[in-house]
């Protein structure tokens, strides 16, 4: 076949591959769309052959995308006004899409996604090509905690796992267990709206004996790890005695650690332990609170132990309610025991997402180390517990006595003689001798 001019032998070439890049089905039938392409098809030879460009303006054309996949051919036509260049758009990776006729970017392809990085790629055209440009994001992640959750008590669920003791206070308190029946039955335990464990006493105006109230026991034994215990709201008042605390079955051979106590209307929580003889705590031992007595043996104390202060005039009373409470930590391993508390507003965020790093916490208000004092020699197989109890060895033998903070005693204040007496005439006093409990879990390493 033969051209007139170099110009038609180059149309000619450019528009046969065209026509032959179209797609092609095997069992597609010839529509008026296909029998239209195949007369222009032929009509553009004619033109080609008789070297005679037509008068028409002829608009840019592009290659026709199909099925997502730009064709690879360039077809280069002359004409009389503009050179037009029907160039593949490529298409990167991450689905972004150029031009040569003007830059054009397209944002939002393909997202490369790992655990924790995030990396996007764009490019954006230059008309003579240009370079990926790589994003890279690290997402905030809470890193991996060696401790594992053994132990979880919160919700709905919460006294499922513990036992109600309703035997005689063994620290001779104006006080009457309840069995969980007589305790359902008499209100003093519930879950409120929010899913919080509520544990009261009793506030019948007068009564003859001891005052009800509930003691729990945790239906597991844990011998070393994290214990921690998030309370919005801990009994308070003259006359009262709650505590959060662990112990072994043979006492004080086996152990207690006293994680949050106190009396009447103290301002200040008490971290104390009560062993065997030979367990002592320095006044450097590396916690921040007040020593109160570095002899931690029951026997050689008469069954006070070692108690250490908190500083935080917020650990415990009418302060720490005001607050809604905070998170206690208490930690039991080679290194021995450590007591942190998290006031509310500053609790730490791996507590909250339930990966505990001590490690992070900063000094403990209270430390035992195990140099002075083998975490695991004075302590085995410890329980968990929840009490109020009243006045007793403690609260009544501190009834004449100073607040941690100052101020007048439960007996000035008051004008009772006794905590025996005040407790059994008083009952209406006893509104804020709650436990609102959020959770208690313990954490193990293995």
């Amino acid at each position: 076949m033969r051209f007139d001019t170099i110009a038609g032998f180059s149309l000619f070439l450019c528009l046969t591959t065209a026509h032959l890049q179209q797609p092609h089905h095997a069992h597609h039938q010839p529509t008026q769309q296909h029998m239209n392409r195949r007369e222009r098809f032929f009509h553009d030879i004619g033109v080609a052959l008789s070297g005679v460009w037509p008068p028409r303006t002829r608009s840019q054309r592009k290659m026709v995308k199909r099925g997502g996949v730009m064709s690879k051919n360039q077809c280069i036509l002359r004409t009389p006004n503009n050179l037009i260049q029907d160039s593949p758009s490529t298409s990167p990776a991450n689905g972004t899409s150029t031009s040569s006729h003007g830059s054009s970017t397209k944002k939002g392809g393909s997202t490369s996604t790992s655990t924790s990085t995030s990396t996007t790629k764009s490019s954006t055209s230059t008309g003579k090509g240009s370079s990926p440009t790589t994003t890279t994001t690290t997402a905030a992640s809470t890193p991996s905690s060696a401790y594992k959750k053994k132990f979880d008590a919160s919700g709905d669920d919460f006294f499922d796992n513990w036992t109600f003791w309703s035997l005689e206070d063994p620290t001779h308190g104006t006080v009457q267990y309840t069995t969980q029946q007589d305790a359902q039955n008499s209100n003093l335990i519930d879950i409120d709206n929010d899913g919080n464990a509520i544990m009261r006493v009793d506030t019948t105006a007068q009564i003859s004996g001891g005052r009800k109230s509930v003691r729990i026991h945790s239906a597991q034994t844990f011998n070393g790890g994290l214990w921690v215990m998030d309370a919005l709201h801990a009994p308070t008042g003259c006359g009262t005695w709650p505590a959060f605390w662990t112990h072994g079955p043979n006492w004080p051979a086996d152990g207690e650690i006293d994680i949050f106590e106190g009396v009447n209307e103290n301002g200040n929580n008490q971290m104390t332990l009560h062993t065997a003889p030979g367990c002592t705590v320095l006044p450097d031992s590396g916690g921040t609170g007040k020593l109160l007595g570095s002899v931690c043996g029951a026997a050689e104390t008469g069954n006070a132990g070692c108690g250490i202060l908190d500083n935080n005039a917020n650990s415990y009373g009418a302060g720490y309610n005001s607050n809604k409470g905070g998170v206690h930590a208490m930690l039991w391993d080679d290194e021995g025991v450590s007591i942190w508390f998290f006031p509310r507003g500053s609790i730490p965020k791996d507590l909250s997402s339930e990966a505990p790093q001590p490690d992070s916490w900063g000094q403990p208000s209270a430390h035992f180390p195990s140099s002075t004092c083998s975490a695991y020699g004075f302590n085995r197989d410890h329980t968990t517990i929840f009490d109020t109890t009243f006045c007793g060895d403690w609260a009544g033998a501190a009834w004449g006595a100073a607040p941690t903070q100052g101020g007048p005693s439960c007996a000035e204040k008051t004008g009772v003689a006794t905590c025996q007496e005040y407790v059994q005439t008083h009952g209406a006093d006893f509104s804020e001798a709650y436990w609102t409990v959020k959770s208690v879990k313990i954490y193990q390493t293995s």
